[in-house]
């Protein structure tokens, strides 16, 4: 029998730490999503609770600028998947795929298994757009096994590993296959809160030491994993989690971008040698995502 590449438990861990992990190439650019079409139009999440037709279409537009040029500030290339009518969702880049490297370095892309109808229509755009990369396009197995991309499996930075979340839109039996595909451990974290229903919303791994999350969200032996591997995993109160999106930026070297407004977090932030690059994402939130949501790191 195959050699599993789940990490359940402290015990499957056996006492390594993130630098026991090979190392990994990280991608250097972002791609993104012009929100031409973005709405809210349904309820996916609690986050879009009330907000059905509230989208101020103008000030998504300029709130998506200041993103990207944010972006450009940190000398990362920017990368445009170009929106398709009636996807009004297509804005969040990070959750119609999983790109990475295989063991030998080559481009790969896993495609997701969207939970909500409209959203599975995004990956056959995202698709062909690593398809003319380059990249070696990848299936589950399962049609029936949810999976959300990068919404719920994150790379640790800079090692070969992947933290999986599951509970709302990811189903635990899919991580089997994806340790496979891209020969690396995966750590399962169990979901709690139906707010923060996707691994981004309450996770974020900032470096190979360091991380924001908000541990309400995973049961007991999630939050051992993160603290077991992040030396320095800091904790995220809940008004900034919940309701300011603190765990959901954007991280390119030591800038943050970030949704604007989360005192406690950015406070945490800079005590870390961190620089907080506050962004107005209001309208996005509405829809239940921020910075994080809005790209998709890839390899050139």
């Amino acid at each position: 029998m195959a050699k599993s590449h789940l990490i359940r438990s402290i015990q499957d861990l056996s006492g390594r730490l993130a630098s026991d992990f090979e190392v990994r190439i990280e991608p250097t650019e972002a791609l993104l999503c012009p929100p031409t079409y973005f709405d809210v139009i349904d309820v996916k999440n609690p986050h879009m609770k009330g907000n059905i037709g509230r989208v101020n279409s103008e000030r998504a537009e300029r709130q998506w600028q200041q993103v990207r040029e944010a972006i450009v500030k940190t000398k990362t290339m920017i990368r445009i998947l170009e929106p398709e009518e009636g996807l009004e969702d297509m804005v969040f880049t990070a959750n119609p795929t999983l790109p990475g490297l295989g063991k030998n370095g080559e481009k790969i892309c896993l495609l997701s298994n969207m939970t909500h109808p409209s959203r599975k229509k995004e990956v056959g755009a995202h698709e062909k757009w690593f398809a003319k990369r380059g990249y070696k396009i990848a299936r589950l197995s399962k049609a029936q096994w949810r999976f959300e991309g990068q919404g719920d499996a994150l790379w640790h930075p800079k090692r070969r590993l992947i933290w999986g979340g599951y509970g709302f839109r990811t189903v635990p039996e899919a991580y089997e296959e994806i340790g496979t595909l891209f020969s690396c451990p995966v750590v399962l974290l169990h979901l709690k809160l139906e707010s923060l229903y996707h691994l981004d919303t309450c996770f974020s791994p900032l470096s190979e030491t360091d991380a924001l999350f908000y541990p309400k969200a995973f049961d007991e032996n999630g939050v051992e994993l993160i603290r077991a591997l992040y030396p320095r995993a800091m904790e995220v109160p809940e008004e900034e989690a919940i309701g300011g999106f603190a765990c959901n930026p954007l991280v390119i070297g030591k800038n943050v971008l970030i949704q604007k407004g989360n005192r406690k977090t950015n406070a945490v932030l800079e005590k870390l040698g961190y620089e907080p690059i506050e962004l107005d994402t209001s309208e996005y939130m509405k829809s239940g995502g921020s910075v994080f949501c809005m790209k998709m790191m890839v390899y050139s």
